[in-house]
């Protein structure tokens, strides 16, 4: 039967599906071929809205397609990450992850959350990590660590410390002191660091763990006093201030993780565009500065399958905790 002009039109539409099914690098290939949205969870100004600004420009500079930023805030994260979770998988709709938030809240909000951390998405890049360093007030008889938790001993159920959320990295940490050191110490939870960093330097609160972007020029000025840094190597910024390793505390290291995530079925071909740019960006040294003043230690370039079991470990080191030490969301 002679085609019409409907079912030629059709004819031809099936055989381009074909070509391209035979070709799924070519469905791609055009990427992006419109506006990418990037999902920041919080509200602007944080480190998670800027750091997911510096990785969006740079996309859209390298890409020569616009990455535009939204914030969708509320519920720890949740709101933004569950949409971008539940969005078209088609590459257009990303999330900039607070990943070591995520992941504690993946635990202490299990059954509330309204997605999977782990099977609903697919993790980009790792862009970076920010240590925090153990901070308290000057009033404080203590400049180490060690003297830290031999005062906490010595004053039982008598000594604070701040949080700026329920499953915030800056609790965790305390927790992490607290277990490891079988301490009795009190968890004041705050709706973010400011006013948690306020009270501590105005004598309400005895110690916190911060990101050191939000306690540098209080440390600088003499108003909070630093004891150790949670991470792998010395911050540069604080080049004085010894790690927890070198403090005599090993295994309390703490950061707090960001990265790129997509919701998992977006393409493969996709996933590893976005990865190779996002690390080509990442070596640039304007890049890494930007980064820097943001307390940003860069990842190395890593496969979106070793970032994605760098969030996994993320879960589960966080779980493993909230379950030793009993931490509940609403504490």
């Amino acid at each position: 039967m002679p085609l019409t002009p409907l079912n030629r039109r059709d004819a031809l539409r099936l055989a381009a599906a074909a070509a391209t099914c035979a070709l799924p690098g070519l469905a791609f290939a055009a990427y992006p071929d419109r506006v990418v949205k990037v999902v920041v969870p919080f509200a602007a100004g944080g480190a998670t809205d800027i750091i997911g600004r510096i990785v969006a420009q740079q996309l859209g500079t390298s890409l020569g397609q616009q990455f535009i930023v939204e914030n969708k805030g509320g519920a720890g994260g949740n709101l933004g990450a569950e949409a971008v979770a539940k969005g078209t998988p088609d590459g257009y709709t990303l999330l900039m992850g607070a990943m070591t938030s995520h992941a504690t809240i993946a635990t202490l909000e299990k059954g509330k959350v309204r997605y999977d951390l782990i099977k609903d998405f697919s993790t980009v890049a790792v862009v970076g990590r920010v240590p925090l360093v153990f901070v308290v007030h000057p009033s404080l008889p203590v400049k180490s660590m060690k003297e830290l938790v031999a005062y906490i001993r010595s004053h039982p159920g008598k000594v604070s410390f701040g949080s700026s959320g329920a499953g915030a990295p800056q609790r965790m940490a305390a927790e992490m002191l607290k277990l490891q050191n079988k301490l009795q110490t009190e968890n004041i939870p705050y709706r973010g660091s400011g006013p948690a960093v306020s009270d501590l330097i105005a004598g309400q609160l005895h110690f916190m763990a911060e990101t050191i972007p939000a306690v540098l020029q209080h440390i600088r000025a003499g108003k909070l006093r630093a004891l150790a840094v949670a991470g792998s190597r010395r911050d540069p910024s604080l080049p004085d201030v010894p790690t927890t390793a070198e403090a005599g505390m090993p295994d309390l290291e703490v950061s707090s993780t960001f990265g790129l995530l997509a919701p998992a079925s977006v393409p493969k071909d996709v996933i590893q565009r976005l990865n190779a740019e996002v690390y080509k960006s990442l070596q640039k040294a304007d890049v890494q500065a930007l980064l820097a003043q943001q307390g940003v230690q860069v990842q190395s370039p890593i496969t979106p399958e070793a970032a994605h079991e760098q969030l996994k470990a993320e879960v589960a080191k966080w779980a493993k905790l909230i379950a030793e030490a009993s931490i509940k969301a609403d504490e």
